[in-house]
């Protein structure tokens, strides 16, 4: 009965060819169903098969229920190959493709199957885990079907969706529903936290990477994640907005073997009930800059701690994931339009999007066979590092960007902020340098990892 009701209120004669919706007139085009929209939009959406190699350890003490964490890295790591499945949508006719991060990342083998049972192999040429997208090629691709992309900002919620896909690996799949939600933040996917479409369309393990779209056929989304505690489809999905999804294909095709984030310089935090009643915002609306980078640009274009943004480039901003994904829709190079309360006053100025700075310099260093562990990578923390390697915007010292065979025995990890050595602090890569070139016998190394600060102890 729901879907009879659904399908009711769906159609519309011309849908297809962009013309105004409206209720269908007659048993027929209530019949017709989404049938013409799925057999226009199915076969530009393709399954993906990938491996990976990754090191596991395998310890004695695996599944019991104290030995196991404290000999959580016993043992010597080996190679294993795990498998991944999902799915991905083409965008162009020489075989741009577009996925998530979770399903492709670190790949050493991808696999892409079309809906004909076409079978191409596929190259990553972009892929970010902050974001959880990835764009692909498909190799020796010609005249392939491809999906327009809309312009996530015109959506609205109510719209009728289709999610494609390919859940549990059964075949392709479409699930219809509505767009149930806009600029939903605060959601974790893959490493990172960004701005979601939100819908009610069902998607389920599998349809990560797949289309969402529009009932003209475009793409309107990447389908991402689900809200549940079961593991199931409860209706809140999530998916990635096109707006998006389009810098990442202009960075693709530009060259760029990772995606450059514009910077900004600044912290900020949403503006609740109390702090809005204190700036006399009438509202709570905006993000309120807390503190700004010397660097910035924003502090550039004239703002200052305690002022309030409130629109970028006339799209309201509620979150600091907002902003951040606007600037990003905007890119690098371009001037986004900063609407705010700027010393009491309301305000629009222009903003020039730049890229992270490398100042101090980074001064990446690779130890050698003298020091105490060879082949480890390290750099100075700069801006541009701390958005490389997804740190925090403030963090400071010295980074490991490859541990090396040796330091991944230790425990070491890419992406720990090194900050003592033999109980001496270490701030630059020179003085690190000159702090493993001593070590012998009993080490004491202490590094930060995310908001753990852990202290090592080995003999070399």
């Amino acid at each position: 009965m729901i879907r009879a009701i659904l399908t009711i209120l769906t159609m519309s004669i011309a849908s297809l060819g962009g013309a105004e919706t409206k209720v269908p007139q007659s048993q027929s085009e209530i019949s017709l169903g989404f049938a013409p929209l799925v057999k226009q939009a199915a076969p530009a959406v393709v399954n993906i098969y990938a491996k990976r190699v990754v090191s596991v350890r395998s310890s004695p003490f695996q599944g019991d229920p104290f030995f196991q964490n404290l000999f959580r890295d016993f043992g010597e790591p080996r190679p294993q190959v795990q498998n991944s499945l999902g799915s991905g949508v083409i965008l162009s006719s020489d075989g741009i493709v577009v996925s998530n991060f979770h399903v492709v990342g670190h790949s050493t083998d991808i696999q892409v199957h079309l809906n004909d049972r076409r079978e191409y192999s596929a190259k990553v040429l972009l892929a970010d885990q902050g974001s959880d997208l990835a764009i692909l090629q498909l190799e020796g691709a010609q005249n392939m079907p491809f999906l327009p992309l809309r312009e996530s900002d015109t959506v609205e919620v109510g719209e009728l969706v289709l999610a494609i896909g390919n859940p549990f690996g059964v075949g392709q799949t479409v699930s219809s529903g509505i767009v149930s939600g806009l600029a939903r933040s605060g959601i974790a996917t893959g490493n990172g936290r960004g701005l979601f479409l939100q819908t009610d369309a069902p998607i389920n393990p599998g349809n990560s990477g797949g289309a969402l779209i529009d009932i003209n056929g475009a793409l309107i989304g990447v389908n991402t994640s689900i809200l549940t505690r079961s593991g199931g489809s409860n209706g809140i999905g999530f998916a990635i907005p096109s707006s998006l999804v389009a810098q990442f294909v202009r960075q693709a095709r530009a060259g760029n073997d990772r995606f450059y984030r514009p910077w900004a310089g600044m912290f900020g935090q949403p503006v609740d009930s109390d702090l809005a009643e204190t700036l006399d915002l009438g509202r709570p609306n905006g993000v309120l800059v807390s503190d700004l980078h010397t660097d910035s640009p924003f502090r550039a274009a004239g703002f200052q701690s305690g002022d309030v943004i409130l629109e970028v480039n006339g799209m309201p901003v509620n979150t600091p994931a907002e902003m951040v994904f606007r600037i990003s829709v905007a890119g690098i190079g371009s001037v986004a339009e900063v609407t705010g309360m700027m010393g009491g006053a309301l305000a629009t100025v222009p903003v020039n999007l730049i890229a992270a700075p490398e100042s101090p310099a980074r001064k990446t260093l690779e130890l050698g066979r003298k020091s105490g562990i060879p082949g480890l990578v390290i750099s100075n923390i700069n801006p541009a590092v701390a958005e490389q390697f997804s740190l925090s915007s403030d963090a400071k010292g010295v980074l490991i960007e490859r541990p090396g065979e040796v330091g991944t025995r230790l425990g070491l990890a890419s992406g720990d902020i090194l900050r003592a050595v033999q109980g001496t602090d270490v701030t630059t890569t020179k003085e690190a340098k000159a702090a493993f070139h001593k070590l012998r016998g009993r080490v004491s190394m202490i590094v930060q990892r995310g908001d753990q600060r852990i202290i090592m102890r080995f003999r070399l």
